[in-house]
């Protein structure tokens, strides 16, 4: 998870947080984008967008997935695994039915068949977009929210549901398996977990 996936360190998205970390969106900006894709008929941007929130994947893995990885024949699956390129090991995730309807309507929309990358690229040198490409789109998004590019990039998209997971449940050990981290310490470093969320944790611990 380093500097290379998302650009210039400009310093701690929050206080207490790991440099460099790009903040996870919150509730109220997650919605106010899915309801702009919606009225404006952006389909591509609105599966991407919910399926790279509901997969917690690295943009390497949102990018070069197939049709076949999301469905079962012609439905989408309410769950998937895939592997990942940089671990080379398996990873679930889960596709709500609000993920699942935009998925089905872009295959729809597109024609696409269980061999195709559900997210073809326009460019002769790709058969599915890249990385950059999907660093683009979601630049654009943060603008449209108002919110400042430096703060963000594709690692948001992989960390916003695994933090708002452990907020609600501060299991860890849950947050580790839908991240695909074959290490807890990993999942500790790239949620920023400091002191004072342990501490906090263990004040409401009764012995």
């Amino acid at each position: 998870m380093g500097s290379a996936d998302t650009g210039i360190c400009r310093g701690p998205w929050n206080k207490g947080k790991i440099v460099c970390q790009k903040a996870p969106f919150k509730l109220k900006d997650i919605w106010a984008l899915r309801v702009r894709l919606q009225l404006q008929g952006r389909v591509r941007e609105l599966a991407l967008f919910n399926l790279g929130l509901d997969g917690k994947l690295r943009g390497c893995d949102l990018v070069s997935l197939k049709v076949r990885d999301v469905c079962h024949g012609e439905q989408v699956a309410p769950r998937a695994t895939v592997m990942q390129h940089k671990t080379q090991r398996p990873v679930q995730f889960e596709l709500t039915p609000g993920t699942r309807e935009a998925v089905q309507a872009w295959i729809r929309r597109t024609g696409l068949r269980s061999d195709d990358f559900l997210f073809p690229s326009g460019m002769h040198d790709s058969p599915h977009l890249g990385t950059r490409q999907y660093a683009r789109i979601l630049r654009n998004w943060v603008k449209e929210l108002g919110l400042d590019p430096a703060d963000y990039g594709t690692h948001s998209m992989r960390r916003t549901k695994a933090t708002l997971i452990y907020r609600r449940t501060r299991n860890l050990r849950a947050v580790q398996l839908l991240l695909g981290h074959s290490k807890l310490e990993s999942t500790v470093r790239y949620l920023g977990i400091d002191v004072d969320d342990a501490l906090e944790i263990s004040e409401q611990t009764e012995i």
